[in-house]
């Protein structure tokens, strides 16, 4: 189902394009590249713009281009490493808001829209229903309990917004799913509603259990898990890890799954030891990792990101 036309028009002065440049010494950059387009929904008229973090990880320049045209800077204000969300700062002020709404009330086969930048000054949409919103998994130790996944593809930079048709935005637009066909997974918005003042007032969220994070890619195959590539650099590769390895235990829980994987490692906190048992050339490993930080180890050279409440 398509959207009107004027409900689209309507809804253009909310969203945002952001353009980040990363220094190339930040370990992003090996895999996202220094130089990152996104797009961004205003979730405050006082220049609070919200995106996905993989467009702004390790980024100390932002510009934000606003739908009238206006460019301005802008810079970190928080992140969320585990939902995959960022908080954009713009100086600017009095500019529309969307209005956010609980995907909660979504169901199979709701219609929704998507609205993405595909540079500056240009705006994309793309129409289509809900298909699942069940878990979601993928390859970088992440996991979202409720997936918005809808056959309106991204048409555009990840981090624009996704819209009911009652034009409240109910997910923020990660990726296209390519492997199930023109599909795109969206973040659920209350993933950012639920922490809102804790990623103002800190520029994280504080109040969750810290995930130990060993900065692998797992993917599944009929012996196991077989780890397909691994942050350089990450707590991984430092502690042993191979790509080829077959992930077959952790501290002696099976794991078979991402999903189980993940359960596995996150009951662990940062700076904890975790015991992997993999097969490699057909003889059983054991390996030892120390997990980390995700947010501390991408984090601005060791900075946390400067709380969106806070004065330079």
């Amino acid at each position: 189902m398509d959207a009107p036309i004027e409900l689209v028009r309507s809804l253009l002065p909310v969203t945002a394009h952001v353009a980040a440049r990363v220094p190339a010494s930040h370990p992003s950059t090996r895999i996202l590249g220094g130089e990152r387009m996104g797009s961004a929904v205003v979730v405050d008229p006082n220049g609070l713009l919200l995106t996905v973090n993989y467009v702004v990880m390790g980024a100390r320049r932002l510009r934000v281009t606003l739908a009238d045209g206006r460019r301005v800077p802008a810079e970190v204000a928080a992140q969320d490493f585990e939902n995959g969300l960022a908080l954009v700062r713009a100086r600017v002020s009095d500019i529309p808001a969307a209005t956010l709404a609980s995907s909660e009330s979504l169901e199979r086969g709701a219609p929704v829209f998507a609205i993405a930048a595909t540079g500056p000054r240009e705006r994309h949409v793309a129409g289509g229903i809900v298909t699942d919103l069940g878990a979601f998994d993928a390859y970088w130790e992440y996991l979202l309990e409720r997936g918005i996944v809808s056959t309106a593809p991204n048409p555009g930079f990840g981090g624009g917004p996704l819209f009911d048709m009652h034009a409240r935005v109910v997910g923020v637009v990660s990726l296209n799913l390519s492997e199930i066909g023109r599909q795109s997974l969206a973040i659920p918005i209350e993933c950012f509603s639920r922490h809102r003042a804790e990623l103002v007032r800190f520029g994280r969220v504080v109040s969750r259990p810290r995930r130990a994070w060993v900065g692998v890619f797992p993917h599944p195959v009929q012996e196991g898990l077989v780890v397909a590539g691994l942050v350089p650099e990450g707590p991984g590769e430092r502690g042993g890890l191979r790509e080829g390895d077959v992930i077959l235990r952790v501290d002696r829980e099976e794991v078979d799954s991402r999903p189980t994987l993940y359960a596995a490692l996150w009951r662990h906190q940062p700076g904890e030891r975790l015991v992997f048992e993999v097969m490699r050339d057909n003889r059983l490993h054991r390996v030892e990792v120390v997990g980390a930080d995700r947010s501390e180890f991408y984090g601005l050279d060791g900075d946390p990101p400067r709380p969106a409440g806070s004065e330079r």
